[in-house]
């Protein structure tokens, strides 16, 4: 049975609280937002608003994209490649 003193989780956050939950300053994820950097923002009315949802999935495609993170991008573990002769 929901207990009634138990506040509503919030599915979104503004830009600040949206920066604060990736643990970057709000001018980071404002430059990101107006470059197309960052991770999707949407407006709802005036305020621009994140999915945690969406943040949490930008983030782990982050590590995905990151070869430290991921071990089948780490150059250490490619096969090197043989060199062509130049066409001199």
């Amino acid at each position: 049975m929901p207990q009634a003193d138990r506040a509503p989780q919030t599915a979104f956050l503004n830009l600040p609280k949206a920066a604060e939950y990736l643990g970057i300053s709000p001018n980071t994820l404002y430059v990101w937002r107006h470059r197309r950097q960052g991770p999707p923002s949407f407006r709802m009315g005036r305020r621009v608003m994140y999915r945690i949802t969406t943040l949490d999935a930008w983030v782990q495609a982050q590590e995905q994209a990151d070869s430290r993170s991921n071990p089948a991008l780490n150059p250490l573990t490619q096969r090197a490649q043989r060199r062509t002769a130049s066409p001199n």
